[in-house]
């Protein structure tokens, strides 16, 4: 007879953590984003003050932004490229992730698989050629964004996530040999993906903007673009922005999960919450409780998932499992300040890593993850090719991002590339209805996946009909 792997609840529902102990560890803790109260240097850049022309506009001073300005300047150097922000490079989702930069472009190989099957490999070739291009760039530049290259563990903290584990085919780690790696009795089973590197988010943003700026970028902060129109099918687009209209003759819109100014493009994201704490420096002796000599990325294997590691100065940022949207689509600082997601967080943690109970967290904070129904970036135009436009990395941007920097770029060039050709690239992906439908749908699929974590696995009807409709809610 078959041995049964469902186990009801989840390790954080069979393990609590006493309420002391989380309230000691969030004592103190700063309501900041660690990575930004972390900048030593925060250049800053003017606000465009009058009517401009350029050769090349760039919207948004985040990861997609920055990337597509500093290639463009690679590909052809003579060209005038310009980059508007409305607050600060980096402020956003690009200064305030966990800092996992992945080769996969698809969010992961389940994810690419089931939608691009026959394009899968190509699509992974072209992740790893594109992680490769952003060492190569960090180290040609000298880039100081605490850059490395550690691989990820994914860990089963679940038996049916074990039993997935080995029906993928990786290669797993077993318990006893992963509990070698990092120390927790949380940890069932693993696997080790090499292509994944580690930085430091914040410090990655101001480089490229350091970079792109001798390459001859001119970056303009405060400059918030409030409209697009362009006449005919060959002539200028016009981006109207505070300080007057920037005229250019390619536009490229790297806006995240703020509205597009494209309105064709506005549902085909919706902004969820994600929270993170950081711990203070770890001793030696707390360290060495832990093991983890290869500073590797971590991420269990749940619905609700949790990623973690290191920092340069042996932190450990903790993040993830709660995903919260808000009626509406706004995106809003009040949003970030949720207490109960924060003493969550901390209880998993001391769940995960019982030896360090009296660590204490020094900064907690949240960002907006634009979401997309594909799980993974899509790529739009409009005005006949002028205008490029590409979002919805779905938290997995850090590297992703880069990738879609050369699909905008390719694009606004009228270039077939291999690129071009991908199903990913050319197929949009379906956009979310409208409220409160989307908000009930979202909630609907928050609670499921919930409940599947506590029921061994086991996905109710309405996942299996967004599995059936290709929706992208299966991780």
């Amino acid at each position: 007879m078959p041995v049964s792997t469902t186990v009801p609840g989840t390790v954080f529902s069979r393990t609590p953590v006493a309420r002391a102990a989380v309230d000691h560890a969030l004592a103190g803790a700063r309501d900041a984003c660690f990575w930004i109260d972390d900048l030593t240097q925060r250049p800053a850049h003017p606000p465009l003050r009058r009517a401009i022309d350029t050769d090349l506009l760039v919207v948004g001073g985040g990861y997609t932004g920055l990337w597509t300005a500093v290639v463009a300047k690679q590909r052809e150097p003579g060209r005038r490229v310009v980059l508007v922000e409305a607050a600060r490079i980096g402020w956003a989702a690009s200064g305030r992730n966990g800092g996992f930069c992945a080769a996969s472009i698809t969010h992961g190989e389940e994810n690419g698989r089931s939608r691009w099957p026959e394009q899968y490999d190509e699509l992974e070739r072209l992740g790893i050629a594109n992680l490769d291009a952003i060492e190569a760039t960090v180290g040609h530049y000298a880039m100081d964004c605490d850059y490395e290259r550690t691989g990820e563990l994914d860990v089963a903290i679940a038996p049916h996530q074990v039993e997935d584990l080995r029906a993928s085919g990786a290669e797993v780690i077993e318990a006893e040999e992963l509990r070698r790696l990092v120390a927790s009795p949380t940890y069932l089973a693993g696997a080790f993906d090499p292509d994944v590197a580690l930085v430091h988010p914040a410090k990655l943003a101001g480089e490229l903007a350091r970079v792109a700026a001798g390459l001859g970028v001119e970056i303009f902060e405060g400059t918030r673009a409030t409209g697009i129109d362009g006449d005919g099918r060959q002539g200028p687009v016009r981006v109207t922005t505070e300080a007057g209209i920037v005229t250019a003759r390619r536009v490229a819109l790297a806006t995240n999960v703020f509205p597009s100014l494209l309105a064709r493009y506005r549902m085909h994201t919706v902004p969820v919450y994600d929270y993170a704490l950081m711990t203070e420096p770890l001793s030696a002796e707390q360290l060495a409780s832990i093991g983890w000599e290869g500073r590797q990325g971590i991420g269990d294997m749940a619905n609700q998932f949790h990623y973690y590691r290191l920092s340069r100065d042996n932190r450990i940022l903790w993040g993830g499992y709660d995903a919260i949207y808000h009626y509406g689509r706004k995106v809003r600082a009040s949003y970030e300040r949720r207490p109960e997601t924060y003493r969550r967080l901390a209880g998993h943690f001391l769940t995960t890593f019982p030896q360090l109970e009296g660590l204490r967290f020094s900064h907690r904070w949240a960002g907006a993850i634009d979401t997309s129904t594909q799980f993974c970036a899509f790529h739009g135009r409009a005005m006949n090719g002028r205008v490029a436009h590409t979002a919805g990395f779905t938290g997995l941007g850090v590297g992703a991002s880069r990738f879609a920097a050369e699909v905008m770029l390719d694009r606004l060039a009228g270039l077939d590339t291999e690129r071009t050709r991908l199903d990913m690239v050319r197929r949009m992906p379906l956009p979310f209805p409208p409220e409160p439908i989307a908000s009930i749908g979202i909630q609907a699929t928050r609670w499921s996946l919930d409940r599947a974590d506590h029921r061994g696995g086991r996905r109710n009807a309405w996942l299996r009909t967004l599995d059936a409709l290709g929706l992208g809610f299966d991780s």
